[in-house]
């Protein structure tokens, strides 16, 4: 068994299901204290925290909304209060805003995309930062960004505003790891492809996977824990010279 000490407090936004909750599960055996993020799946997210504490681990469930500044002050506060101090970030909630051609997108679409997708990820990182930096009195830590592929190859047809929301999130990858590259702090972005979860279902396209499949090199969709793999590791030690990275895990595509 792992010190369940060693890694610090770990907070995951969105980890009530899906990508998230595979974060949070396995960086729980990976010896981190989670903070299990939640926005509305209140359910789902103690449901994580009861898994890992039968394992032996330490976690809490907070529901806050990154898409409001008082949440996610609240929300590093409360797990800073719960678990100690905070030792990394993963920056995974996110929403699409729907399927809409951009002839088709609303204002009002935009807007929440951008508050969740981009503002809530910056102002999570800069309460990640004032924790963990060492000229703020911190001892160092790590951040990974929940990108997407789609970033590159920019979804048209689907969520172009998605998919620009997140190469905003490629773009603040790389320069705050270079601001805090100093101080203590790795900052890197994974960026999935398609992905086994219930995101397409819950955007009315419960077969885009399989619609989708044909265009993945390795012939199938990807799943959660694989991408929890990719980000265990760039939190880890054995990534002690990655920063600044965006890691593709997309079979390919």
């Amino acid at each position: 068994m792992p010190n369940r000490d060693e890694g610090g407090t770990l907070v995951v936004t969105g980890a009530s299901r899906g990508i998230g909750a595979a974060v949070a599960r396995l960086a729980s055996e990976r010896g981190f204290s989670v903070a299990v993020n939640f926005a509305t799946g209140e359910a789902e997210g103690h449901a994580i925290v009861r898994q890992i504490v039968s394992g032996g681990g330490r976690a809490c469930a907070i529901q806050a909304d990154v898409g409001r500044e008082s949440d996610i002050a609240r929300l590093f506060e409360t797990a800073e209060r719960e678990l100690g101090p905070i030792k990394a970030l993963v920056n995974n909630a996110a929403i699409t805003g729907g399927f809409s051609r951009v002839d088709s997108v609303t204002a009002k679409t935009l807007a929440q995309v951008m508050a969740v997708n981009v503002t809530g990820a910056i102002l999570c990182a800069r309460e990640a930062v004032r924790r963990m930096s060492t000229s703020h009195g911190g001892t160092g830590g790590a951040i990974v960004n929940i990108s997407s592929r789609a970033a590159r190859t920019g979804s048209a047809g689907e969520w172009v505003h998605y998919a620009a929301s997140k190469g905003a999130i490629d773009s603040f990858t790389v320069g705050l790891a270079r601001e805090v590259a100093t101080e203590g702090i790795r900052v890197n972005a994974v960026a999935p492809g398609l992905i086994e979860t219930g995101l397409h279902a819950a955007n009315g396209a419960p077969d885009r996977l399989h619609r989708l499949t044909s265009t993945i090199p390795m012939q199938r969709p990807g799943t959660a824990h694989e991408v929890a793999e990719a980000v265990l590791w760039l939190l880890s030690p054995a990534a002690s010279y990655t920063t600044g990275a965006i890691l593709e895990v997309g079979g390919g595509r």
